[in-house]
């Protein structure tokens, strides 16, 4: 679910007067009338491997994964039927992708992931389940979903929030986009994020030309990249807490990204989504 931060000025004096009266660890509290001031977030179950399976398009439920027919020798995408009568394995985004990333998800695999390489295999995969190779019928519908399913993995590894997301959830159970977190064990975003994610927010409404809107997107940017790195150290050392957290913060500076985008003269008010 999408929230939107109150004003910075309210938000600010929320946190001022928590961080003065309570220890840093302890959770901030609800300004009045207002919407939540932190993304806070719990463990909510997540289908195992079987679930996950079920829960996909029937007409890509060909085989059992144990028992599905190994990959086709050829990979040619001219080849007919080819990869829709044997396709990969679709239990995870990862195991599609066989080619670039053999060994699965991280810590096996690590979490930076070979862009290039990636869309080369999406690709050859698409090509080889294009639904305009076939007439209607259930050949078709089986392109269709496994065409769907490609996709759908592909975007969601391509973009580092989306992948950390979508490990934390899989392999963790912890949905950081969830808003039903308010007594969870992880606890709130910490209030030196938001206070800087704060100060952003005023530096765009008091922006008063599309220079100065080009220094802040420079600024954001190299904040992502940042984000983004120390989110894939925590990750390959196994430090899910930390990754969690790193993936908070990199939602609160993806939304200023899009904030920053948005962005036209004469605005006064920018209410980020987190």
């Amino acid at each position: 679910m999408t929230r939107l931060l109150p004003s910075p000025a309210l938000l600010k004096h929320a946190v001022l007067s928590s961080t003065r009266s309570r220890p840093a660890t302890t959770l901030l509290p609800r300004a009045k009338n207002s919407i939540c001031l932190l993304c806070q977030h719990q463990t909510q179950p997540v289908s195992n491997i079987r679930q996950f399976h079920a829960s996909l398009p029937s007409a890509l439920k060909l085989t059992n994964p144990s028992t599905r027919p190994s990959q086709p020798t050829t990979t040619d995408p001219d080849e007919p039927d080819a990869l829709i009568n044997a396709p990969p394995d679709i239990t995870t985004h990862y195991t599609i992708f066989r080619s670039t990333l053999p060994n699965g998800m991280p810590p096996s695999s690590p979490f930076t992931i070979p862009l290039p390489l990636l869309r080369r295999e999406f690709l050859n995969l698409q090509a080889r389940a294009h639904p305009d190779k076939y007439p209607p019928g259930p050949a078709k519908q089986r392109a269709e979903a496994l065409s769907a399913r490609i996709n759908e993995a592909y975007r969601c590894l391509c973009d580092p929030l989306s992948r950390a997301q979508y490990l934390l959830a899989t392999q963790h159970g912890i949905d950081v986009t969830s808003e039903d977190g308010a007594h969870a064990q992880h606890g709130a975003q910490d209030a030196e994020t938001l206070m800087q994610v704060l100060d952003v927010q005023e530096a765009i409404e008091e922006a008063g030309s599309e220079e100065t809107i080009a220094e802040l997107k420079v600024e954001n940017e190299k904040r992502i990249e940042e984000c983004v790195a120390e989110l894939a150290e925590r990750v390959d050392r196994g430090d899910v807490e930390g990754a969690r957290v790193r993936c908070v913060k990199l939602r609160f500076w993806y939304s200023v990204r899009q904030a920053l985008r948005d962005w036209e003269p004469g605005m006064r008010e920018v209410r980020l989504v987190h």
